[in-house]
């Protein structure tokens, strides 16, 4: 049976590659196996959820450096390093610039798949979390100037009435808009419609500046 994750693991040593690419196969995981760091990136193809198992002292390209390209290519599959041997400051380097875990080899088999799958279960949700924010700034976008500034004011606190005073409307009218806000957001009560608004920071949306 196959797991819902995706493995990429990046080794130079072959032994290594070969034995821990066929336990990961056996286990239900979907695996891409590279003896490089370089490979990896000329051969791979984004999927998600997925988590990168690399060892951190390769030859070619190191696992810091092959790290370091991901960000600027703005990856975010979460990345487990693994390593024989890593100076203090490797290992700190690596987790804060968002490396999700680091083992040592030899590594305990069950350490290793609770770290796989947690970092898989991790970009499960991380792409949830950037599909809900696409979805979110989509309906943003679908509201008129006139709902996106009653939204603006809804999502401050203010009450019907308040609003109506700072655009110079009626209370009706202010209700029919606040209505239409709720419809096109889908936002079934005003703390979804806070949520939504704070969580995919609409307020520095380009449409409000």
């Amino acid at each position: 049976m196959t797991k819902v994750g995706h493995i990429f693991l990046i080794d130079d040593d072959e032994s290594v590659l070969i034995s821990l690419a066929r336990m990961l196969r056996e286990l239900g995981y979907l695996v891409e196996d590279y003896a490089s760091a370089s490979t990896f990136l000329e051969k791979s193809v984004p999927v998600s959820p997925a988590v990168i198992l690399l060892d951190m002292q390769m030859p070619d390209m190191t696992g810091l450096d092959l790290q370091e390209k991901l960000l600027k290519l703005g990856s975010k599959t979460p990345i487990i390093f693994v390593s024989g041997q890593s100076h203090p400051h490797q290992i700190v380097s690596g987790l804060k610039k968002g490396a999700v875990d680091f083992l040592f080899k030899p590594f305990n088999l069950d350490e290793l798949l609770k770290a796989v799958a947690d970092a898989i279960d991790f970009d499960g949700r991380q792409l949830k979390r950037i599909s809900q924010d696409v979805e979110t700034r989509r309906d943003y976008v679908s509201l008129t100037p006139r709902e996106r500034e009653v939204c603006g004011w809804l999502v401050k606190g203010l009450l019907n009435k308040d609003i109506a005073i700072k655009l110079g409307t009626t209370d009706a009218t202010i209700k029919v808009h606040k209505a239409r806000v709720m419809d096109k957001m889908h936002a079934d009560s005003l703390q979804s419609l806070v949520k939504k608004f704070l969580e995919s920071d609409l307020g520095s949306h380009p449409l409000n500046n």
